[in-house]
């Protein structure tokens, strides 16, 4: 990997808070099974904090943190100290290239997701306003 993609796979702007867990428990050597246990959690519910489709409560994400060996600040932002970057060995060009050109569209998908969702929110307040007048 270059310089650039290490200091990079954990990308901020480009990592969603599920992508964080995930990535730091599978650095962690954990199965979904085993942190799920640990937190004292379904993994259903594990499973759903990866998937970005609900997220801990502050106990939980203290304790996920902990057991990750990862910082609060990171697991929530992607900022502070994190695990490191994935051992995969020499990477050829062209795996290089696609790893790049991944976190690339992740990062428009997630711009776009932003301005949806700021627009869906623009259009219920107009939706609003026509109704009460």
């Amino acid at each position: 990997m270059t310089t650039e993609s290490k200091e990079s796979w954990f990308d901020p702007d480009v990592t969603t808070f599920g992508d964080r867990v995930a990535g730091a428990r599978q650095h962690a050597d954990m199965t979904q099974a085993e942190l799920a246990k640990r937190l004292g959690v379904k993994i259903k519910t594990l499973r759903a904090w990866e998937d970005d489709q609900s997220e801990p409560r502050a106990n939980k994400l203290s304790m996920m943190a902990g057991l990750l060996n990862v910082s609060l600040l990171w697991l929530l932002s992607g900022e502070g100290e994190g695990p490191d970057s994935p051992t995969l060995g020499d990477l050829s060009p062209d795996i290089s290239e696609m790893l790049t050109e991944i976190r690339d569209i992740r990062a428009q998908m997630a711009l776009s997701t932003d301005r949806l969702g700021r627009l869906e929110k623009n259009l219920r307040a107009k939706l609003r306003e026509e109704a009460v007048e």
